[in-house]
């Protein structure tokens, strides 16, 4: 999958509500999404900035065979980190932080 196709994916997830969180420890400084302190159309637009340069992929710790996403991205000053991997037809985010 191009990196187009997996942004205009995890956008789409985002716009349509098909998001999920991973449960881990610290989750309201790591998943400001999850918390609420940032909207998924505010990811939305974050990820939409990106070019692939600010992607990359790696295995998932847990299971290998599963993509894991992260996008790094500027935005007013900010340096966004934004970690997900699919499970169809959901976007599951590891983290949002900045």
């Amino acid at each position: 999958m191009s990196f187009r196709e997996i942004k205009g994916k995890v956008i789409e997830c985002l716009k349509n509500g098909n998001i999920e969180f991973e449960a881990r420890r610290e989750i309201h400084l790591k998943n400001l999404l999850s918390t609420g302190d940032i909207s998924p159309f505010e990811v939305a637009a974050l990820i939409g900035r990106a070019s692939g340069d600010n992607h990359q992929v790696r295995p998932y710790h847990f299971d290998s065979s599963i993509d894991v996403h992260i996008i790094t991205v500027m935005s007013a000053g900010v340096h966004w980190y934004i970690k997900w991997y699919f499970t169809d037809p959901t976007s599951v985010f590891i983290s949002v932080h900045h």
